[in-house]
């Protein structure tokens, strides 16, 4: 038997008085998410801990069974992970934004206008080009990548690091970017703070000259630094549960995640990571590496979270609906009865309000051969608060799911 674990980001809501104060999963059309509700069990997941607004990084490693109060060493390292780079053990890295700064050094987008992957992989040589340059200078190694849109990625490596540094995102736009600010006493902070701050100036001095940016209509004039992180220490699922399996995501911080659990990434062309993204291709790839032997496959869908933080309400229902359809075509193809558990979920809330995680429990339902079916009849905040699993911490679905794989061993005599 095996698992298709089914995540889509930010999906889960608040009331919205646009909606009629019902949320965008209790208005949109979910048959199939209904379906799976009906066939199985139901109940709320904390990602974290009732209350806690997770970080996407937190809410997935919790998802996949990994304690984030034991295990979180930073964002920047999930990202740099998910950009296919290997970090070592005194590696520092961090998550980056290309932004639109003022000639103050304001923040005025702190996205870029959302520029696209493309243009922003050819700012990315450049910077790159200055980062070993700088890199030289200074003593450390740089390496800096774009992903996908206007994120990227920092590593620095060398003696003397830590991660102990602020950010130099102020976290919303109208405000002046942060110098970066060591946390500790340490000489090691004090250094890696320093270089942070060196950094940053040189790709803005590069990023103000570089063309591109003058065609573009929202240029990409600065980067943002957050979340320091360090390569993470844990297991992976092979070696907690002896199971194989696979990411399917756009997102490098996901990628990061499932890399750090021992996950096999699959690459999916037409995956986006936006509104844009190929759901039918992500789906497919998914039973396809169920048919060739995955015990678990965790597919991950991003643009539910975009749009809340768009605050886009009807983009965020319709958007739901596609991942609907998209389901449903796949559990056609899907053996309930015998071999597979289908489990859909959120890995946090995103309101549309707001356009921030917020620390409401998602839903759940989970499907399979071996299910205990409750009475829940509907895929939605407040239905599957009635359901059989109550409400759960992240941490405790997949010990559920390997439960019903037979990979938990007994605990006492």
């Amino acid at each position: 038997m095996n698992v298709l674990f089914v995540v889509c980001d930010g999906m889960a809501d608040r009331p919205v008085r646009e909606l009629g104060r019902r949320t965008p999963l209790q208005v949109a059309k979910t048959p199939s998410m209904d379906r799976v509700a009906e066939l199985g069990i139901t109940g709320l997941v904390d990602p974290v801990a009732p209350g806690v607004p997770p970080g996407s990084d937190v809410a997935n490693m919790a998802l996949l069974g990994y304690d984030p109060y034991e295990h979180y060493s930073g964002r920047g390292a999930f990202e740099a992970l998910g950009a296919g780079l290997d970090l070592g053990p005194g590696d520092v890295a961090f998550r980056c934004n290309f932004a639109t700064v003022d000639k103050r050094g304001v923040v005025l987008d702190r996205r870029a206008g959302r520029i696209s992957t493309e243009h922003a992989h050819v700012l990315a040589e450049a910077l790159q080009e200055a980062a070993e340059d700088l890199g030289a200078e200074l003593g450390v190694e740089v390496v800096f990548v774009s992903t996908v849109q206007h994120r990227g990625v920092l590593v620095l490596r060398g003696e003397g690091l830590s991660r102990a540094v602020s950010d130099t995102d102020p976290g919303e736009a109208g405000r002046p970017l942060r110098r970066c600010e060591p946390l500790d006493s340490t000489p090691q902070a004090r250094r890696t703070a320093e270089l942070v701050n060196a950094i940053s100036e040189r790709f803005r001095e590069v990023l103000a000259r570089h063309p591109l940016n003058a065609r573009l209509e929202v240029p990409a004039n600065a980067i943002l630094l957050r979340g320091a992180g360090t390569l993470p220490r844990a297991k992976t699922l092979k070696e907690l549960y002896g199971i194989r399996g696979a990411c399917i995501s756009a997102v490098a911080l996901i990628k990061g995640v499932a890399r750090m659990a021992g996950l096999e990434l699959l690459d999916v062309p037409g995956a986006t990571g936006s509104y844009d993204t190929d759901l039918d291709a992500k789906f497919s790839h998914a039973l396809r590496a169920l048919e060739g032997g995955a015990d678990l496959v965790f597919l991950h869908i991003k643009a539910t979270d975009i749009a809340s933080h768009d605050h886009a309400v009807e983009r965020k229902v319709s958007f739901i609906e596609r991942i609907d359809e998209a389901l449903g075509k796949a559990m056609e193809l899907l053996d309930l009865e015998d071999e597979t558990y289908l489990l859909i979920t959120a890995d946090h809330t995103t309101s549309l309000r707001t356009g921030k995680h917020e620390g409401d429990p998602v839903p759940l339902a989970l499907a399979g051969p071996e299910v205990r079916r409750d009475w829940v009849r509907a895929f939605d905040e407040v239905s599957c608060a009635q359901g059989g699993l109550c409400r759960l911490r992240g941490i405790d679905i997949m010990p559920v799911l390997m439960n019903l794989l037979g990979k938990m061993g007994k605990l006492g005599a």
